[in-house]
């Protein structure tokens, strides 16, 4: 008896026991976000810092555009110039600032010799052709306007010198010459002339 009392004494309480053999529960999951690196610290091979200045104008789904600039201005110029070591630019400026630099560094690749300037005098070359050609367009139709209003003016004059003619003036002719034959020809209204006229119908 007082064997089983000391088992019973020392075996625990299911209760007990479940509570303790029970896991602690799980910690709730994170919500860290996970942001990608821009397309500048990716190439760069660094880590992208919250606050880093190209991530704006270098997105990472852009690499070709850092590549570009970074190929001919290098990364550390890039950096200062929107840092604004070089010059003070205004914030509102410089994703301006990073499309001209692109635009620069793509036409030095394709033009080492003239690079951008290259391009702008080609640029310039189609503006004064287009600019003669425009010119010349407008002289031609001044000239064809001019032409339009020396021949309506003809037209004006050829119609103030020509007589204006009645339109009656046919019949008026007529009538005024009619007696004159009568009396020339008096025997176109004989009675002879008009029976011998009218004698084939009877017979």
């Amino acid at each position: 008896m007082e064997y089983t009392s000391e088992v019973a004494a020392q075996s625990p309480s299911p209760k007990s026991s479940n509570s303790s053999s029970s896991p602690p529960p799980p910690p709730p999951p994170s919500t860290s976000v996970v942001i990608s690196p821009c397309a500048a610290c990716k190439i760069l091979r660094r880590r992208c810092a919250d606050k880093c200045v190209l991530a704006p104008y270098f997105p990472p789904t852009e690499p070709t555009k850092f590549t570009i600039a970074h190929r001919v201005f290098g990364a550390s110029n890039i950096i200062k110039f929107l840092q604004g070591n070089f010059q003070e630019l205004p914030e509102s400026q410089r994703a301006d600032a990073v499309s001209s630099m692109v635009y620069e560094a793509s036409a030095r690749i394709r033009d080492p010799v003239y690079g951008c300037t290259g391009a702008i005098c080609q640029l310039q070359k189609q503006v004064n052709e287009l600019q003669a050609q425009l010119a010349k367009a407008q002289a031609e139709v001044v000239n064809m306007q001019l032409q339009q209003a020396n021949l309506v003016a003809l037209l004006c004059m050829e119609v103030a010198q020509s007589p204006q003619q009645n339109p009656h003036q046919p019949i008026n002719d007529f009538l005024s010459n009619s007696p004159q034959s009568y009396h020339s020809n008096p025997s176109f209204l004989d009675d002879n002339n008009l029976g011998s006229s009218w004698e084939p119908l009877w017979t």
